[in-house]
């Protein structure tokens, strides 16, 4: 079994099928990339393991437990990083890295990280008033701050432009060494060829295809991750 578990998981919302029978596995110690357009389910999937929205049958494990249901002590031991970020108004940087640090009994310190995410000159900036690129950067901080041993980033490197991309892949992989999992959702391949060991292609709630990177480079005709993508996806149409 796999440090987080997903076993044919299905949701609809109204009419719409968002995940249709899903199932996966996420070794420890990995990074696993889910990749596919946008409305293919992929946010829905992350909020249904976190126990943050409810499925329609299925089942979902991190650390064998579910979420929902052991949301205190799961928590501890994870980081989320969704795509939207909103602050609380008048709060400054500091004093929310404060706040969030409060909630967990061994937090990281939050100095530290603002100084690896290049934040640490806002600290006294409200945080509503960054741009979108350091709200990106600030998501990913508070996303480490309980120091866990997995963390859920949803888009994580949007609106960041490509030096600050960098930077967050070589913090990133600098975390896989030290045994984070990491559960990555991107529409950058480059992003997913960079730091993924494994990948599921997800398009209109099911999984089309599972890869290991690197057994995927070694094909013979593989060119890139954005032409495979490209690829696969115009077949499965």
């Amino acid at each position: 079994m796999g440090i987080i578990t997903v076993k044919n998981l299905s949701k609809q919302f109204g009419n719409k099928q968002v995940l249709n029978d899903v199932s996966l596995q996420v070794k420890k110690g990995t990074v696993f990339g889910l990749l596919g357009p946008n409305g293919a389910g992929k946010s829905t999937l992350i909020e249904c393991i976190l126990g943050l929205k409810k499925s329609d049958s299925g089942e979902t494990l991190i650390f064998g437990k579910t979420a929902s249901k052991n949301r205190k002590s799961l928590f501890e031991k994870i980081g989320v990083q969704l795509q939207a970020s909103s602050f609380q108004n008048n709060i400054n940087v500091e004093e929310l890295c404060q706040e969030m640090a409060a909630l967990y009994q061994q937090p990281q310190d939050y100095q530290e990280l603002l100084e690896q995410f290049g934040l640490s000159e806002y600290q006294k900036q409200r945080a509503n008033s960054l741009s979108g690129g350091q709200k990106q950067r600030l998501s990913l901080v508070l996303a480490l701050l309980p120091n866990p041993k997995i963390v859920f980033l949803d888009e994580l490197t949007t609106g960041l432009d490509t030096e600050a991309r960098r930077d967050v892949w070589r913090v990133l992989r600098g975390l896989k060494k030290q045994g984070l999992t990491i559960f990555l959702t991107t529409h950058y391949l480059e992003e997913a060829e960079q730091l993924c060991d494994e990948l599921v292609f997800l398009k209109k709630g099911r999984i089309i295809e599972r890869q290991n990177l690197v057994q995927l480079q070694q094909q013979d005709n593989f060119l890139t991750l954005e032409d495979y993508y490209l690829q696969i996806m115009e077949e499965s149409a």
